[in-house]
């Protein structure tokens, strides 16, 4: 009688447990699963990435082969992480001289390593640059915001000292509107991805580089990214590259115009 009575007053006190009462910064069980599948993945890269961390070997011979630009030719090198390499930009861009330097999966740690090979030494006039949500998620592990923007910050003081125009586009955001989702959505929240954003806005209006807020237009009313632009809720589908197409023409044509 007394285990029961003892069981019962368990049960009632896990019961009475309120919201408030739960560490604010505790991980949820989605999270928390999230997060054990994309150790998972992580782990299934330690051997590839333990030769070559920065997949400096990824275009090495694309870019041997890639004819030098023309003297009247406006090369722009879009350089990222999956966003950029699943973007069909020949179909978004037709007749552009643009080239995709997307890795999927990359941090810009791990791009800044690139940044010689496969921005600088393609004599682009402006490169695109569309990174941060692995860096976030933690694809290379837990990495600060200051960190982050330092990176970036590097990566445009090199295209600046090769006279290099840049674009600095936003980090997408997420959403959660799909079980495709869960995934990303969780290990990317929303807040973190609008401080970086302020963030990267703020280095662009400082160094005087261009800023492309695609963060913004792809909203829902709720604030989080568009269902019908990201199955996933992370990587555009056809109608998700369309938004961010149109944006970043008549941005790369302001850049381009500007001698």
């Amino acid at each position: 009688m007394r285990k029961i009575a003892m069981g019962l007053w368990v049960v009632s006190r896990f019961l009475s447990i309120r919201a408030e009462d739960v560490h604010p910064n505790s991980p949820t069980q989605v999270q928390i699963q999230a997060r054990a599948r994309l150790e998972a993945w992580r782990d299934s890269r330690q051997a590839s990435l333990r030769d070559d961390w920065g997949e400096l070997a990824r275009y090495r011979a694309a870019n041997q082969t890639l004819p030098a630009p023309k003297a009247d030719e406006s090369r722009v090198v879009f350089f990222g992480d999956s966003i950029t390499e699943a973007w069909p930009l020949a179909q978004s861009f037709p007749g552009r001289p643009y080239v995709n330097r997307g890795i999927s999966g990359q941090t810009t740690a791990q791009m800044l390593l690139r940044f010689r090979p496969d921005v600088i030494n393609l004599k682009p006039r402006v490169v695109f640059i569309l990174a941060g949500t692995n860096d976030i998620s933690g694809n290379t592990g837990p990495t600060t915001d200051a960190d982050i923007l330092a990176n970036l910050a590097s990566m445009g003081d090199m295209a600046t000292a090769n006279g290099i125009r840049i674009v600095f586009c936003s980090i997408l955001p997420v959403h959660n509107g799909t079980p495709q989702a869960r995934d990303f959505y969780a290990t990317r929240p929303m807040e973190r991805i609008r401080g970086l954003n302020q963030g990267l806005q703020a280095l662009c209006k400082a160094k005087g580089y261009a800023y492309l807020d695609a963060f913004t237009p792809m909203l829902d009313g709720r604030g989080f990214l568009k269902v019908d632009l990201a199955e996933d809720g992370l990587h555009p589908n056809g109608a998700g590259y369309r938004v961010l197409a149109s944006l970043v023409e008549s941005t790369l044509q302001n850049v381009l115009t500007k001698g």
